[in-house]
């Protein structure tokens, strides 16, 4: 029998006053029998307009269906025909505006957790199942992958299932790009990572770290010299956005992308790292999408009381909901229609207040969103000794510099078909952040989805 609830089961997290004092994960995850009875709230809808809103097309009522007759491990198997990063997908996907937004149980009541559905699956597979999957027979053509974020996971993961010969080229020392750079480890436990990218080392996908394609090595040399038939550039974007207001160079100003850097990658939470980051009691961060919300987070759990300036209402907040009413819950302040005009240094250099003005909402702009203007004999000031900027990124210039004929955008992202991810050179493909700016993560792994049929279909002629 279906089960006929308004509301999605709940899902488990440690209360905001002990979380916002460690860096375990938040949520929980659901138990087995809390995981069936959600499945038994999908309808199985005969036009599944679920599988619509995911980028890579799980094919969602198909999964939910063996969870609901308590099969886990065929539900992860019918994910993972789909998607190369489940237990990924399961915790960072906006799956509210996805999957779950398409779902008919939404109409009346709330959704089926589709996306907690999976990380479930995904989680019971990586504690319960020791095989490891069978690396395909070669069929003799090589693939460079640029960038091991989850666009270029997903392209190399695809084109490795075909047989390809697939090598991941990664600026880093570390793989997994903005997974294991930027989503804090509440959000996305870095064991998770690594498990998936272990999974894609089996299926025979090579990984090389500490290569700066355009830099040690070009596109030109991996194509002409090394052997590669086909590229893709899914290298991310990770150059950081400032406002160039005055103060922005003082110490104890960062990027969202260098704080973020310093705490996730190299660790610099933990008691005895030996990453230098400044542990701020009074910090501002200006922006309000996921970024600023993850570095926000992050920063309340190295102790600081936290604000958060963003210039339009919370209506407008671009980050997921989910996050924003964790943040709440965690005790950090939103001062909403506020406009840093200054960064304020004291006699040594250290950012020691912001000069902001009050906003109001104008006519809307070419997002959708009300335009924020000034409010006249507004401005007022807030005391710090550390702000951060997360104002979004745009990718970084080094590869269109190194690439002849590799056309871009004015504000450098690359230029590809939407369809196949095929840029203005022959047998070179990009796709995720590169060429669209700061996005998602399921919205990447379409993208490399997409870009290695592309690949499939031009090498295999």
């Amino acid at each position: 029998m279906p089960n006929m609830a308004m509301q999605k089961n709940p899902m488990p997290s440690q209360q905001p006053e002990v979380r916002n004092q460690n860096f375990m994960e938040v949520a929980l995850g659901y138990s087995a029998e809390t995981a069936i009875d959600e499945a038994k709230r999908c309808l199985n809808c005969k036009n599944h307009p679920c599988v619509s809103g995911c980028p890579v097309r799980i094919h969602i009522p198909e999964f939910i269906q063996k969870m609901a007759q308590g099969d886990f491990e065929a539900a992860y198997q019918i994910i993972a025909e789909s998607s190369s990063l489940p237990a990924v997908c399961g915790r960072v996907c906006p799956q509210e505006s996805q999957c779950e937004s398409k779902c008919v149980r939404g109409i009346k009541g709330e959704p089926v957790g589709i996306g907690r559905l999976e990380r479930f699956a995904a989680d019971w597979h990586n504690a319960h199942c020791t095989d490891r999957p069978v690396k395909p027979a070669s069929n003799g053509h090589k693939v460079a992958v640029i960038g091991s974020g989850p666009s270029g996971l997903t392209c190399a993961g695809d084109l490795a299932k075909k047989g390809y010969d697939v090598t991941v080229f990664e600026a880093l020392h570390l793989a997994g790009g903005v997974l294991v750079y930027g989503i804090p480890e509440f959000r996305l436990p870095k064991a998770i990572v690594q498990k998936e990218i272990d999974t894609l080392a089996d299926l025979g996908v090579k990984i090389e770290t500490n290569v700066v394609i355009g830099k040690t090595i070009t596109i030109d040399e991996l194509m002409q010299e090394y052997g590669f038939e086909a590229v893709f550039i899914g290298s991310g974007a990770g150059l950081p956005k400032f406002m160039n207001i005055p103060g922005e160079n003082l110490k104890g100003v960062y990027s969202a992308n260098e704080f973020l850097t310093r705490i996730n990658l190299m660790k610099a939470y933990k008691p005895n790292s030996d990453t230098p980051i400044q542990h701020g009691k009074h910090v501002a961060v200006v922006g309000g999408g996921n970024v600023a919300m993850d570095a926000a987070r992050c920063a309340k759990r190295l102790g600081a009381d936290v604000t958060i300036i963003y210039r339009r209402t919370e209506v407008e907040l671009p980050a997921r909901r989910e996050e924003v009413e964790h943040a709440m819950e965690e005790g950090i302040v939103f001062k909403f229609l506020t406009n840093p005009l200054e960064i304020i240094g004291d006699e040594r250099g250290w950012a020691s207040a912001v000069r902001c003005q009050e906003m109001e909402l104008g006519e809307p702009d070419a997002s959708g969103r009300r335009r924020p203007v000034p409010k006249e004999g507004s401005e007022f000031s807030l005391d710090l000794d550390c702000v951060i900027m997360a104002l979004g990124t745009s990718p970084n210039p080094l590869i269109k510099s190194t690439t002849e004929g590799l056309e871009t955008q004015k504000w450098g992202g690359i230029i590809a078909e939407e369809e196949t991810g095929l840029t203005s050179r022959t047998g070179v493909y990009a796709g995720g952040d590169a060429v669209t700016g700061a996005a998602t993560v399921i919205l990447a792994m379409g993208a490399g989805k997409n870009a290695a049929a592309a690949i499939d279909d031009y090498l295999s002629k």
